[in-house]
């Protein structure tokens, strides 16, 4: 019978390894994000990678507390998972509100955190040069590498190259930063009301009795020890 207690104690497990597959994919995006050079330096990884972790670490609680229908381990599970409710929901709710100066700005933050490595395979890969300007600074000294090499490959297919540069990186990065921004707070208000879900459910199983539980009975002799 759909809503017994068979059927939310599956409906909790089937949720439960659901997390525990995103969490899998959430580690393996942040383990691929680590070896790429592309994204070494940058906090992100580590953000995705905690977020995995703690989300398998999660699951496999609310595995447990389904299966063995223990009281305890669902009681923490709801409160943890109503905790990481709220704070899912916040911040997806702030990465949809960001407009584009904070989007910039914040671009900005991390095109100053990484170091030049990063930043000539970033000019390579979106054939751009700086972030927002090609200007040099008094002391002489450029916050971008050389862009030669991405000068050459942005006019190599115009006939006069030797005023062509190519466009700053905030320009060509600008689309691709709103659609991640938008991208991320949608997957986590989703995710978020799933956790609300996951919550109200394992409430609902956690107060249901176990039908096949047997209540253990004192046997007491039929002698009476007194006499």
């Amino acid at each position: 019978m759909c809503g017994g207690f068979t059927c939310s104690k599956n409906a909790l497990i089937a949720l439960n390894i659901l997390y525990v597959v995103v969490a899998s994919i959430l580690i393996s995006v942040a383990v691929y994000g680590e070896t790429s050079s592309l994204v070494t330096n940058l906090p992100i990884v580590g953000g995705i990678l905690a977020c995995g972790v703690f989300l398998i670490l999660i699951s496999l609680l609310g595995l447990a507390g389904a299966v063995k229908h223990h009281q305890v381990m669902l009681f923490f599970y709801m409160v943890i998972l109503f905790l990481l409710f709220f704070v899912q929901f916040s911040v997806a709710c702030a990465c949809l509100a960001v407009n584009s100066d904070q989007q910039e700005m914040l671009a900005q933050q991390g095109w100053n955190k990484v170091n030049m490595d990063v930043k000539e395979q970033v000019q390579q890969r979106f054939q751009c040069c700086g972030f927002q300007n090609r200007l040099i600074p008094v002391n002489g000294s450029a916050d971008y590498p050389s862009c030669d090499l991405v000068d050459r490959n942005c006019c190599k297919n115009m006939e006069i190259s030797q005023n062509c540069q190519c466009e700053p990186c905030m320009e060509k990065l600008k689309e691709t930063i709103d659609y991640a921004f938008k991208l991320c707070g949608g997957i986590g208000l989703f995710f978020s009301f799933t956790e609300l879900f996951a919550v109200w459910l394992a409430r609902r199983y956690r107060n249901q009795p176990d039908p096949n539980y047997k209540e253990p009975h004192a046997i007491f002799p039929r002698n009476n020890y007194l006499y």
